[in-house]
């Protein structure tokens, strides 16, 4: 076996579509990127999402009802993506709508049922990539490291090693790599605090191109306090949900002082997380919807100590890697290769997670 065609699909905390990504790959490199794109959930199926997860864990008798919706939104998209491409999968990459994600009570709630997206589509469907890697004492996040670590092999080159991947979605995680050593955790909020506190004020979905932080003002003593999160100057592996932390420490603020505010916050938090490295970074490598935030990336790159970059510059499409990731997963269970580590989720021993699952008829 070369390879196979693997389509991974996978919906941020932030809810805002289905990224959906086909590559070749044999679990160990990408023979070849195939094409990408997002499909918008229906408001209603967002809405819900959104409000299932802002409720940490409790609300659960809505849960059935929204997994059915998450599943036929993604069976929509992934039969027009499919047919727009003339695609025929060897299978399809489920990961599901994260709503819950508690790793010290060993819970990690992703809705979407695999089995009916495998009868409906007809095709292999590999589901649950989580739960193997919690049920061995994981932290079940961040996913994507080992995927990261392939990139940086094949793509980027090891003299810009040490690196780090950076994602900011609706929160901030990394990979540290260099050479054969690798380290993985979740850092903080990403975009989330600053999306839902422009959400708040009517002002939009998010702060387009940075310009409400941007004409804002930082209140420092805020910041200060908000920094003293003990989750920031923990150690990794360790993961966190979206609502892990709380932007309240902004209320009363202005629009724009409050979006300034926050976004510094996430950009101080991302600063912290330097000290707990092995070794300087010379690159980041910025990927998620962050990374379309001038104002985010000009001040990462006044604190950080490396050179910072969107991960386009090295021909990594940074809004399809975590698709991607979750195609390049799907193949390493596959092959029967870990797909997470002790050094990027804490598991106690190498896990290749995920289940397959067969169409029923």
């Amino acid at each position: 076996m070369t390879g196979w065609s693997i389509v991974g699909t996978i919906s941020g905390t932030s809810a805002d579509g289905i990224d959906l990504a086909e590559i070749g790959t044999d679990g160990r490199t990408v023979a070849r990127f195939g094409p990408a794109e997002t499909a918008g959930y229906r408001a209603k199926t967002k809405e819900d999402v959104l409000a299932a997860a802002a409720q940490k864990g409790a609300g659960r008798e809505a849960w059935p009802e929204i997994a059915v919706a998450v599943t036929a939104d993604h069976a929509a998209a992934i039969r027009i993506f499919l047919q727009t491409h003339g695609l025929q999968p060897d299978a399809i990459v489920f990961h599901g709508q994260t709503v819950w994600h508690d790793p010290k009570a060993g819970e990690t709630v992703q809705l979407g049922n695999p089995q009916a997206l495998a009868d409906e589509l007809g095709l292999q469907v590999i589901g649950d990539v989580r739960l193997a890697d919690m049920a061995e004492g994981g932290e079940g996040a961040p996913l994507v490291p080992a995927y990261h670590r392939a990139l940086a092999k094949t793509l980027i080159g090891a003299e810009h090693e040490p690196l780090c991947f950076l994602n900011i979605g609706g929160v901030s995680n990394l990979t540290f790599i260099s050479g054969d050593d690798i380290l993985a955790f979740d850092i903080g909020p990403g975009n989330a605090l600053l999306d839902d506190w422009v959400r708040g004020h009517g002002a939009g979905d998010y702060d387009a191109g940075g310009m409400l932080s941007a004409r804002g003002k930082v209140d420092a003593d805020r910041l200060a306090g908000a920094l003293e999160h003990p989750f920031l100057s923990a150690p990794g592996p360790k993961s966190l949900d979206r609502y892990s932390f709380s932007g309240s420490f902004a209320e009363d603020l202005g629009l724009e002082d409050g979006a300034a505010t926050l976004l510094a916050f996430t950009v101080e938090a991302i600063a912290k997380s330097e000290a707990l490295l092995p070794a300087t970074p010379r690159l980041w490598l910025v990927c998620g919807g962050g990374r379309h935030n001038p104002v985010l990336m000009r001040l990462l790159s006044e604190r950080l100590s490396g050179d910072v970059v969107s991960a386009d510059d090295y021909t990594i499409d940074g809004d399809a890697l975590e698709a991607q990731a979750m195609a390049f997963l799907g193949a390493r269970l596959l092959a029967g290769l870990p797909t997470t580590y002790p050094e990027t989720t804490g598991v106690g021993h190498p896990v290749s997670g995920g289940r397959l699952y067969r169409p029923s008829v």
